[in-house]
């Protein structure tokens, strides 16, 4: 009988052991998981702040670059003579006592853009959308 006793507890204490050696990386893998879960918004939270650092930081950096280039145009359209020219070149003004004259003329330079033969054909005040039609014909013509 001392046998199947001796047995019987050693047999218990194997078990017991063996559901010990189970339980601990049961245990184990638990609280990592827990862990994890406790980390993981935090974490994401963070990366996420600091890629919006970074591209506001190099928002910044543009913005103070288009500020100077601002500030640049502001200085020279503060020198009056710069103001004359522009007026002069863009707006055709002329100073008191001057007079202006502007050539118009049929000569086609390399700047001004070539024409079709079939715009070539239309009357010098046909509105542009007429020269526009005439040049998809004349394209799909050939």
């Amino acid at each position: 009988m001392r046998r199947r006793r001796r047995s019987y507890s050693s047999n218990r204490r194997s078990s017991s052991r063996r559901a010990r050696g189970k339980a601990r990386p049961l245990a184990l893998i638990a609280i990592i998981f827990i862990f994890t879960l406790t980390l993981a918004p935090p974490i994401k939270n963070y990366f996420t702040q600091r890629a919006q650092i970074s591209a506001l930081k190099s928002q910044v950096v543009s913005d103070r670059t288009a500020l100077e280039q601002a500030r640049a145009e502001l200085s020279t359209w503060q020198d009056p003579n710069y103001v004359k020219s522009q007026a002069r070149e863009r707006l055709h003004f002329v100073m008191p006592g001057e007079r202006q004259y502007i050539v118009t003329g049929s000569e086609v330079t390399q700047s001004q853009p070539q024409t079709t033969q079939v715009a070539k054909q239309l009357p010098e005040g046909a509105p542009w959308y007429t020269k526009l039609i005439a040049s998809v014909t004349e394209s799909g013509l050939k």
